[in-house]
């Protein structure tokens, strides 16, 4: 049976400047060419949930744009439940400025628009369909008072609540941590949350035991193309990544954990597994460009 996901987070559009590499202060460079795409934090999560073949919803808010109108259409195409997407009138849809180089490496500037507006109402009026869940995951590119409604619920539901904490955030408030039954910072956002810099198998160690002496059970932490270190359960491994070319590393942490939250079994007894699956969906999204045209389907990654 397939896993029921819900997704509290960020809805964008990504307007893509390719360029050959990022321009010095002052300096002026010619963009190579442009192109739009569906993206955003929380919608990028979703779809990649979705097209793992998980039972999808979605709680957040577009702006009554043209946007708007795109973003809700592309996720309906993904057979995501939008039902509690509010469409805030006079306000505009989330939007990411992306400048993409050449090697792949992508610097993100995005304004926040109706994602800042996300609220514990809307949270109050996905009860249900969060009690029906599995897993519930959010980030950090909506309100975090409305990332701790939800995991409230959750938690009071018994259903496995993940934190994606990014953009990063110094002070989490340890209410929203206390909730949080995964976590999955990167290796700089894992950092500045823990003051911890990862260099070795030790500084990954002592990361996982911050999060743990939090109350957070399970510990993702993604390395890009040195896989991810997981520790649960007091037993703790690095599991590689796959070695591909990579040509815009845009979604590639959102592809990770929307797989992840499809493949991962409700009492985690898989993590392994579904971490390895996550990392193959992760290694074909960075092979293509853009934030939705970019996720895999379930056949692919098996393939």
């Amino acid at each position: 049976m397939a896993n029921k996901v819900v997704v509290i987070g960020s809805i964008n559009v990504d307007s893509i400047m390719h360029i050959d590499n990022l321009p010095k202060p002052g300096e002026t460079i010619k963009m190579n060419s442009f192109s739009k795409a569906g993206g955003g934090k929380g919608a990028n999560q979703a779809v990649a949930a979705a097209r793992s073949e998980a039972d999808t919803s979605f709680i957040g808010r577009v702006g009554d744009d043209g946007n708007g109108k795109l973003m809700l259409k592309l996720l309906k195409e993904d057979h995501i439940d939008t039902k509690h997407v509010t469409v805030v009138p006079k306000e505009d849809t989330g939007q990411s400025y992306i400048l993409l180089q050449k090697s792949g490496q992508n610097s993100i500037i995005y304004q926040a628009g109706a994602n800042a507006l996300v609220t514990a109402e809307d949270v109050d009026q996905a009860q249900d369909t969060i009690k029906q869940s599995d897993f519930i995951v959010t980030e950090f590119e909506t309100p975090i008072p409305a990332a701790i409604a939800a995991f409230k619920v959750a938690h009071t539901a018994k259903k496995v609540t993940i934190l994606n904490p990014a953009p990063a955030v110094k002070d989490i408030p340890e209410e929203l941590l206390k909730l949080t039954d995964i976590i999955t910072p990167n290796e700089t956002e894992s950092e500045l949350i823990s003051g911890i810099k990862i260099t070795d198998e030790d500084s990954l160690k002592m990361s996982a035991d911050f999060y743990h002496n939090l109350g957070i059970s399970g510990v993702i932490i993604t390395l890009g193309s040195k896989g991810s270190f997981v520790s649960l359960n007091g037993k703790s491994e690095q599991i590689p990544a796959f070695k591909v070319k990579a040509v815009d590393t845009t979604a590639a942490g959102d592809t990770f954990i929307g797989a992840l939250a499809s493949e991962l079994n409700p009492d985690l007894s898989n993590i392994h597994d579904a971490i390895v699956y996550a990392s193959k969906a992760s290694s074909l999204t960075v092979q293509k460009l853009g934030a939705f045209p970019s996720i895999p389907k379930r056949e692919a990654v098996l393939k």
